[in-house]
Parts: C-alpha cells; sequence; structure tokens
C-alpha cells in the first residue's frame, strides 16, 4: 500500500532530475530504504519527502548525472514539441521537477511542495522561472 500511494510521486520527481534510468534507480534506492527502516519511516509526517531527500543523497553519492529526460519524440505524434526534452533539460533540477509535477502530472503546488521538501511559495516560483524560460527557448510568446 505505502509503494502503491508514494512510488509514483518519488518516480516522476526523480526521473525529472536524474533522466530515465537513474530516476528509476534512485526510487528503488528510497523504496529499499523505506521497507528496511519501515518502522521509522511509517511514523514520519512527510513519509514521501523524507524518502525523496534520502533518494537524492543516494543519488548524489553515485554522482548520478542527467542523461535525459525524455526520450526523443515519436514522429507520430506531432502534439510533442521536438524541442522539449532539450528546453526540459537546460532548466535547473528544481525548475524541471516542478514544471514535470505540476504542468505534465497536475500535481498541486501542495503536493509537489511536500514531495519536494520546499514551500509552497517556492513551487510557484520554480515553476513561474521554468515555464519563462521554456517559453524563451522555445519561442512562445509570454501570454500563452
Amino acid at each position: 500500500m505505502f509503494a502503491r500511494q508514494f512510488e509514483p510521486g518519488l518516480r516522476i520527481a526523480l526521473v525529472a532530475s536524474h533522466g530515465a534510468d537513474r530516476g528509476l534507480e534512485a526510487t528503488n534506492d528510497a523504496l529499499t530504504y523505506a521497507w528496511q527502516h519501515w518502522a521509522r519511516v511509517s511514523r514520519l509526517d512527510n513519509p514521501a519527502g523524507y524518502l525523496y531527500r534520502v533518494a537524492q543523497r543516494k543519488a548524489r553519492r553515485r554522482r548520478l548525472t542527467l542523461r535525459s529526460v525524455l526520450e526523443p519524440p515519436d514522429t507520430r505524434h506531432p502534439w510533442i514539441e521536438p524541442r522539449l526534452s532539450e528546453a526540459l533539460a537546460a532548466l535547473s533540477p528544481r525548475q524541471r521537477q516542478v514544471v514535470v509535477l505540476v504542468e505534465s502530472y497536475q500535481f498541486t503546488f501542495r503536493e509537489a511542495a511536500d514531495l519536494l521538501g520546499v514551500s509552497v511559495s517556492s513551487v510557484q516560483t520554480h515553476l513561474d522561472r521554468g515555464l519563462e524560460h521554456l517559453r524563451l527557448v522555445l519561442g512562445v510568446p509570454s501570454g500563452i
């Protein structure tokens, strides 16, 4: 039940930060940690946020790097901006995480803030800056 509830958010945030392969590996590390330390993790107010930080620490120790946020777009799907992957990769890790969580997966600001261990206003700031950068890189007017 715990993994079913928290795995999707952890996976999305970690893949947005580290790319698909490394993000999935970090997600598995976090869930393994939760299993091994269940007595402690189960009593936390924000277990997903705690496990996110555990995964980030483990990822840094392994010197994980962003390889690819998204796979190259499939040309059969014309609604995917071909430069989106490159534009997302150019964002800061936190901006990329917030943009993916809020815009792609429809997390509320509160849900994203709790998962990432930041304030709601910080989520708003990272989202605004990330979207502005994407608009600039992709040549989209600000009013859209």
